[in-house]
């Protein structure tokens, strides 16, 4: 009898022990979740439609129209209290026309905000877009640019606020978070190439990962009538486990394909050459590129915010959400192959 006993209690506290751990780790799965889903297909809507029109003029570096595409960004981070690293109301990375070599380019600048980690506050995660398109064609249209890389850069400003939400919840990030919008993608991915080489406001032996975001708003041809996927271009390329981090927190939340055709480094594309992450790549820092592919209204004055699939940017945005969450909160930083 004694035994049965001993038995039976032994069961009972291992019962109530996984009970203890099944409740701990829900309620971080619903904590996280909650947050996740301030991302809205509404509000990504209400943003693009703005920041894609015509008032924009195509967004050209150094143009009035990209000026006022810069003040847009820092506006939403003022209206949600995420501040600047750079300063009080300071949320512009300068960059001189000289630094961009080209006869036509004038003065441009980065915006930056950020969110302050709790505990590893010295390491940074960059989640990154860039803020410029192509400007205005010689026939007078206007290249709107939703999808590129519009998308990207209203899908940064709801996971900042996704993350503020958080913080003003006492449930903020163990390490920093940096939302780094970059000019200058379009003449030769310029403005992340000025913060890494020239000005990095955090130094990049503390970053630990890139996360960058362009054009996630659409459905190329290869995907057409298929449920969400995204193609994850450079995860594996310098450190496995962040892929492996990567997979994982799609698989527990989403299920989305993840196509990694554009990854093989036999591919003609050369695509993860040809956007911001690279900048943070050639500094030994692990990035993943987030990329919907290309599809006919490419770099066309047709890439328009009507095009945009809002319900695929939602989802798209909180996996990227998920996912910087995830690398912010674990014990140990991503390991570097």
């Amino acid at each position: 009898m004694k035994k049965i006993a001993l038995i039976l209690c032994t069961s009972l506290l291992v019962i109530s022990c996984s009970s203890s751990q099944n409740n701990k780790s829900s309620k971080n799965v619903e904590g996280v979740t909650e947050f996740a889903k301030t991302i809205t297909a509404d509000e990504l809507k209400t943003m693009l439609f703005t920041y894609a029109s015509n008032e924009f003029e195509g967004r050209k570096t150094g143009e009035p129209g990209q000026k006022k595409a810069v003040e847009f960004i820092k506006t939403q981070y003022i209206k949600m209290g995420v501040p600047s690293p750079l300063g009080k109301d300071d949320y512009f990375q300068e960059i001189p026309a000289s630094y961009f070599n080209k006869s036509n380019i004038k003065d441009s600048e980065n915006v930056l905000a950020y969110i302050k980690g709790s505990e590893k506050l010295d390491e940074i995660i960059v989640i990154s877009s860039h803020l410029d398109h192509i400007g205005i064609s010689g026939n007078g249209d206007i290249n709107n640019g939703a999808d590129d890389d519009g998308s990207g850069t209203v899908a940064m400003i709801e996971i900042a606020e996704a993350f503020k939400e958080a913080k003003n919840k006492g449930n903020g990030p163990k390490r920093s978070i940096l939302f780094l919008h970059v000019t200058g993608e379009e003449i030769g991915l310029f403005g992340s190439r000025y913060y890494a080489d020239v000005d990095p406001v955090f130094p990049l032996k503390n970053t630990i990962a890139n996360l960058n975001i362009d054009m996630i708003g659409r459905i190329d041809p290869k995907h057409e009538g298929k449920d969400n996927y995204l193609y994850l271009i450079g995860s594996d390329k310098l450190s496995k486990e962040l892929h492996n981090v990567s997979e994982a927190v799609n698989k527990q939340y989403f299920n989305m394909e993840f196509d990694y055709t554009y990854n093989d480094d036999n591919d003609p594309n050369r695509f993860y050459y040809r956007s911001d992450h690279y900048n943070f790549a050639k500094n030994n820092i692990p990035v993943i590129f987030y990329f919907n592919g290309t599809h006919d209204d490419y770099h066309r004055p047709s890439d328009t915010p009507d095009k945009i699939n809002y319900a695929f940017l939602e989802t798209r945005a909180r996996l990227i959400f998920h996912t910087a969450w995830e690398l912010a909160n674990r014990d140990e930083r991503v390991k570097l192959d």
